[in-house]
């Protein structure tokens, strides 16, 4: 048997491979950018390990062999789930190996930019002679309401935090209940009225159809002048030239963005240029012990399938 990495996004992968020695699985690490690429380095592959490369219909069906697609993290929109599924083809992923890692680098993103800490740094270390009054305002937590963009269990694990330090906190998740609701003491909106009514928004909605460009034109229209928007959940969540023009017009007060539309950042993108813009390079995911825990989680899912099991994280059911 054997296990393909479609593309590189790690340094080293001894976890992966200690695993899959110990089952008498050939492991390769390989990286590629065009289907005719994996295609070609996958031949003979009974599952396949991917990070950010698109695997295809057409990859699928040209690997006869294929049982079982793993995505290293939450997201799985860079594989063709119909495709797997008509294929038999065992999509899995690994949804629980940075719950903390994600929700803590949200917060830190949401408390800076509310203090305004990058914009202070910035200016005095450009020479600057400014008080705390050239930025303001500032407002105290506890006037502040946080609205969360889909309530998973990132979300929640970062509403428990919000509310410790004394913000309120409202979300929007049609598919959560108000069972759960009142479990961690929030109240759940429409979108509109989260738009309308929060000072800080979160963006924690996986990337489906129906969140595709959710905050768009419209949607920042609806938005108080004085708000934040933090992302750690997918980039084209946020349509990404609507978001720089409301900033530039000041249309909205800031926002703190760990993941884009387009990733790596373009050398040319106007946000690049926003002093009120914090921006990190796709890393809320990230801490030594979740990056292990998640190359454990998604090895095994792999060795599960090939071993005549199914995955202990299982995408597509059938």
């Amino acid at each position: 048997m054997k296990v393909v990495v479609t593309d590189i996004s790690f340094k080293a992968y001894e976890e992966e491979k200690e695993i899959f020695a110990k089952n008498d699985i050939e492991f390769v690490i390989t990286n590629n950018e065009s289907e005719e690429d994996i295609i070609e380095a996958a031949k003979g592959a009974d599952g396949l390990l991917n990070a950010n490369v698109q695997i295809t219909r057409k990859v699928i069906e040209s690997l006869p062999n294929l049982k079982v697609v793993c995505r290293y993290g939450i997201g799985y929109d860079t594989i063709d789930i119909q495709a797997a599924t008509d294929n038999k083809v065992y999509v899995a992923n690994v949804p629980d190996y940075c719950i903390d890692e994600v929700a803590d680098h949200a917060l830190t993103l949401l408390l800076t930019s509310s203090r305004k800490i990058t914009i202070m740094n910035q200016q005095l270390k450009e020479g600057k002679q400014i008080t705390v009054f050239d930025v303001a305002p500032i407002h105290r937590f506890r006037t502040q309401t946080v609205g969360l963009v889909s309530f998973g269990h990132i979300a929640r694990n970062l509403c428990q935090k919000l509310k410790v330090i004394g913000f309120n906190v409202i979300a929007y998740d049609p598919f959560c209940g108000e069972e759960i609701a009142k479990e961690y003491g929030i109240q759940l909106v429409s979108f509109k009225e989260l738009l309308r009514t929060s000072d800080i928004i979160s963006v924690h909605a996986p990337l489906v159809k129906d969140t595709y460009h959710l905050i768009d034109e419209e949607a920042l229209k609806l938005v108080k002048r004085s708000a934040i928007i933090v992302n750690t959940g997918r980039g084209p969540i946020i349509k990404e030239q609507a978001i720089i023009e409301a900033l530039q017009e000041k249309r909205i007060a800031g926002a703190a963005l760990d993941v884009l539309e387009k990733e790596p950042i373009d050398s040319n993108n106007p946000l690049l240029k926003l002093d009120n813009v914090i921006l990190t390079p796709h890393a809320a995911f990230y801490s030594e012990e979740s990056s292990s825990e998640m190359k454990q989680k998604a090895a095994k899912n792999i060795v599960n399938v090939l071993k005549g099991d199914v995955p202990n994280y299982w995408v597509n059911p059938f």
